[in-house]
């Protein structure tokens, strides 16, 4: 399991046009057809992905600077996590300014995904928002939608620590118990 090297595919060619009914503009519907557990690589129409078949453990919400198990992720999104994933040339204030989110927050996920049409996007379950700045008013505002019980998670306010993954670089760590 590893993360996608498919073609970069946003939701808009990936058979999805539809804006999503919460009012953000730009965020649009990703159709999810399960939310199983699986123990084998899931192939998503969208990369990265904004939910669907996932592990049955949940990665460790913070900053990673390494890429993670798409399956791991998707878990946590299920929980109400909002992965905002990044290209390396987002610059180090961006980086900066993401690393602090993810301390403040309990359900922020960040790490690094190449394969993406945009520097930044933001990913909640079954829903999309590809961003150029971090500085865009909508960034905050899909934050305020869909972050820890926003109306699209399956599992709201379920826990998105005590799994897999230490940050920044060791995002298929067991954390030590003590």
């Amino acid at each position: 399991m590893a993360q996608s090297t498919a073609p970069t595919t946003a939701p808009e060619t990936a058979g999805t046009t539809d804006a999503a009914p919460e009012g953000i503009e730009g965020v649009v519907v990703v159709p999810i057809t399960s939310s199983e557990h699986v123990r084998h690589d899931v192939e998503y129409p969208t990369s990265p992905p904004a939910g669907g078949p996932h592990l049955g453990i949940w990665l460790n919400c913070g900053f990673y600077t390494v890429p993670v198990l798409d399956e791991l992720a998707v878990h946590s999104l299920e929980h109400g996590a909002v992965w905002v994933t990044y290209r390396s040339d987002v610059g180090a204030a961006t980086l900066g300014a993401l690393q602090a989110l993810a301390v403040q927050s309990s359900h922020i996920l960040v790490s690094p995904y190449e394969a993406q049409a945009s520097p930044l996007v933001l990913s909640a379950w079954a829903r999309q928002l590809h961003l150029e700045s971090i500085r865009d008013p909508r960034f905050d505002q899909f934050l305020d939608v869909y972050l820890f019980d926003g109306p699209t998670a399956p599992e709201p306010r379920a826990a998105c620590s005590g799994a897999v993954g230490v940050p920044p670089e060791h995002p298929e760590a067991i954390p030590q118990q003590g």
